[in-house]
This record gives C-alpha cells, sequence and structure tokens, in this order.
C-alpha cells in the first residue's frame, strides 16, 4: 500500500519540495504506526516547505513539525490500536519523518494523547504554536508575575502563537496589548480578547536601551529588535517569554533591562521540551481555551494546498491557525 507525503530531497543544485508516493517500509524507525489525520502550518513549516531553509537536516525527509492522528499498530506500553494522539517537536520534520504524510512511524515516547472529547483536528488547530503558546503562558505564571502587575504584550499576535496567547492570557485575567503590523485584523484581536492594538512599527525598529515602562510581561514570537524593544518597555521585576524569530535571530538590546529593572528573558522551547511540562500545557489548553473561539480562528485546506500555505504564512498573510486535512 502507498501514501502520499511531502517531501524534501537534495539534489547538487538545491532542495527540492513536493508530493511523493511511499510505501510503509520506507518509514523510519518506531515502536507506534499512526494513521495521520490531521496536520498544520507553522511558521517553522512554511520555511521547510520553501526549500531555502536549515529547517531539515535530513535527505530525503518528509516535512511536518507535527501531527494529529490513530494509532494503527503499536509495541509501546503506553498505546494501542485505536487510540487518537497527537506529537509536537522531538525533531519531528527536521530529523525525523514528519506529519506531511498520510502514514507515520514515531516513538511512542514522543507521544501524547488527545485531551478527552477533543478531535485531532481541533488539536492541529492549536497545533505546535498553540502548544508553544501555552508553554510561555505557564513560564510566566511559574515566574510569579501576576496580571495585578500590569498588562503583557504580545508581538506577531495576529499569527498562531500570538492568537492563542492572547486567548489564554486573557481568560487567565490579563489586560492583553496585541502588537500587529496588520490594522484590518483589529476586531479580530479584539475577539479574541486583546483590549489595546498597538503598530509593530513602534517595536520593529531600533530603541533605547530603556524605555517607558509598560508591561509586566511578554509574549514574544518574532525576535530581533521587537524583541529588544519589549524587554525596554518592560516594567521592574517583569519577565518576557520568547519563543519565535519570524523578525530575526539576533537580539540587538542592552543589558539595562536586565541589570536596571530585573527583568527576566525565558527562553521556550517546544521541540525537546519534557514530557511533564508538555502534557500541562496540553491540560492548561484543553481546560482554558474556548473551543468555540479556536474555530473561529481556524481555516481547514486539503492536503494538496499545504504548499500554497507555506508561501503565504512566510508572506504574513496567514491569520490564526491553519488545519490541514491529510486523511
Amino acid at each position: 500500500m502507498t501514501f502520499k507525503a511531502i517531501r524534501a530531497d537534495k539534489t547538487d543544485a538545491g532542495q527540492t519540495v513536493g508530493f511523493v508516493e511511499m510505501e510503509e517500509s520506507d518509514l523510519m524507525d518506531g515502536d507506534v504506526t499512526v494513521r495521520v489525520t490531521h496536520s498544520t502550518v507553522n511558521y517553522k513549516d512554511g520555511l521547510a516547505l520553501s526549500g531555502k531553509s536549515a529547517i531539515p537536516r535530513r535527505f530525503p525527509l518528509v516535512l511536518g513539525i507535527d501531527f494529529a492522528g490513530i494509532v494503527e499498530s503499536s509495541t509501546h506500553p503506553g498505546f494501542a490500536a485505536g487510540d487518537e494522539v497527537l506529537l509536537n517537536g522531538y525533531g519531528l520534520g527536521e530529523t525525523h519523518f514528519g506529519g506531511y504524510s498520510e502514514r507515520a512511524r514515531v516513538k511512542g515516547d514522543w507521544l501524547v494523547k488527545l485531551p478527552p472529547s477533543w478531535t485531532p483536528a481541533e488539536a492541529m488547530a492549536v497545533g505546535t504554536a498553540g502548544y508553544t503558546a501555552a508553554l510561555c503562558v505557564l513560564a510566566i505564571e511559574a515566574a510569579g508575575v501576576t496580571p495585578a502587575q500590569g498588562p503583557v504584550v504580545v508581538t506577531g499576535a495576529a499569527g498562531g502563537v500570538g492568537s492563542v496567547a492572547i486567548a489564554l492570557l486573557a481568560e487567565a485575567g490579563w489586560q492583553v496589548i496585541a502588537s500587529t503590523g496588520r490594522a484590518s485584523e483589529a476586531e479580530y484581536l479584539k475577539n479574541l480578547g486583546a483590549r489595546e492594538i498597538i503598530d509593530r512599527a513602534t517595536l520593529s525598529t531600533p530603541g533605547k536601551a530603556l524605555g517607558k515602562e509598560r508591561w509586566a510581561a511578554g509574549v514574544d514570537s518574532v525576535g530581533s529588535h521587537t524583541l529588544a524593544n519589549v524587554l525596554a518597555q518592560t516594567r521592574y521585576g517583569g519577565v518576557v517569554a520568547a519563543c519565535g524569530l519570524a523578525g530575526g535571530m539576533d537580539l540587538p538590546g542592552s543589558v539595562a533591562p536586565f541589570i536596571l529593572r530585573g527583568v527576566s528573558l525565558l527562553g521556550i522551547d517546544s521541540v525537546q521540551c519534557p514530557m511533564p511540562p508538555r502534557l500541562a500545557a496540553w491540560a492548561r489548553i484543553a481546560r482554558d481555551l474556548d473551543r468555540a473561539m479556536l474555530a473561529r480562528m481556524t481555516r481547514t485546506v486539503p492536503f494538496a494546498k499545504t504548499l500554497e500555505i507555506g508561501a503565504q504564512i512566510l508572506a504574513g498573510q496567514v491569520r490564526g491557525r491553519v488545519v490541514v486535512e491529510i486523511g
């Protein structure tokens, strides 16, 4: 039996990315085989799908950094045929065959069972972006910063991480300031729970080492000048959770926020995140994320449209979440 997948290959001329037919014998080692029903397109996926990034670290490689589906067979003690599961990270789509495939074989230690009553499509409406947002919220709370200390800023607000972060933070009682370059998305962001919208241009250019104290916390998926300016405007004792690099990998800032205001920069890694905080993030999502709101921020596309969506997300044309219907 053959199945479809999106695979990256490398030739002397560079990377090629496209649909291929594969057989189960082509899959990599693992103790659980999953019939993939849904995936999604994160910013990282867009980079990989472009064929111009360093995201794939081996070739050939099936792309897609997460998936949800149904276990077909398992020798892992934690999973049995028929279980509905999801997977984010652990090298999926980077070093291990990923989620843009009708079949996947992975280590059971990487899998998470779907939250009760959730569907695979809803799990991928959250996806790695939403799961990362939940890790950011948990990190801010673990640092002891609360809504009573001031508002929270969310950069890249109309994207996947930003959308879910706004919804979770608003549910937790925060006054959310949403930073976006798309003024047309103001109503969308307010419906998610944002109280104030600011233009990303106010953060994306070189700024002062220290600015006016505006927020007690931040969730940043942009990096570069944006992250430096968010830090410079964070209140005394505040924290910023950094989880992305849509604006660049550099951090052209100053030590001033750290040594003069006691600001903390919290690094958020969703790929190799240990299972306990991973499970805590999904439990928080299942508890606090309004599924009707999640549906409103999500659109579903067929597998055949994946490459097209990858280009759109890099161009900043994707709002919220996109679910890819695989099976």
